[in-house]
């Protein structure tokens, strides 16, 4: 029998209620949470924030110095160029306020459509759908959506999803995909939801 852990918060959950909890940090942790566990994020973005609390201050700070601190998450050096930058364009371009529509948010360096939503949801409370590899998946699986990208699962879900329940999706289906529907050896024993899933039907047929 699978065993199930206390779920635990996602990282863009944590820093939304941390007391740092900014759309600029929410914004930056975004970005560096590409390839890193949600816990290492938190706990680097939270070190990050402590030291340059505004879009100014991180878009002065000298690129050797943020790398030391974001080391951890993987691709530091690329990493740390990519949220100078984008700290620097918000200070110049938005006054250091970050911008609260997916157009301006896109128009940022290294801002997909995933970063731009989740800050739209995390940071702002907007109604969007942030399609991470979790979100694609579990849409998949269970057959809400037959898609190959994440791009066209975004599209499909805001299709079939009354947007009233957009803002709480990623955040749900991230847990889920962490705690239940793992990437690899799903636990489907323990899942509520597996009668209706495309997936268990063809694996316990």
């Amino acid at each position: 029998m699978d065993a199930v852990k206390p779920p635990r918060m996602t990282a863009l959950r944590q820093l939304r209620e941390a007391e740092n909890g900014s759309p600029l940090s929410i914004l930056i942790g975004t970005i560096l949470s590409a390839r890193t566990r949600d816990e290492n994020t938190s706990a680097v973005v939270r070190k990050l924030f402590s030291q340059y609390k505004t879009a100014h201050a991180l878009a002065s700070a000298k690129i050797s110095d943020v790398e030391k601190i974001i080391k951890s998450t993987g691709f530091y050096h690329v990493k740390a160029k990519r949220i100078i930058e984008v700290a620097s364009i918000i200070d110049s371009k938005y006054s250091g306020k970050v911008p609260q529509t997916l157009d301006k948010l896109v128009e940022l360096p290294g801002v997909g459509r995933k970063t731009a939503n989740c800050v739209l949801v995390y940071a702002f409370d907007k109604p969007a759908i942030p399609v991470d590899t979790h979100v694609h998946r579990i849409s998949n699986r269970i057959g809400l959506v037959q898609t190959k990208t994440p791009e066209d699962t975004e599209i499909e879900l805001m299709k079939k999803i009354s947007k009233k329940h957009w803002i709480r999706i990623n955040d749900t289906f991230v847990m889920y995909g962490q705690n239940i529907c793992k990437p690899i050896s799903p636990m489907c024993t323990v899942c509520q939801i597996k009668k209706e899933c495309n997936y268990y039907k063809t694996i316990s047929s």
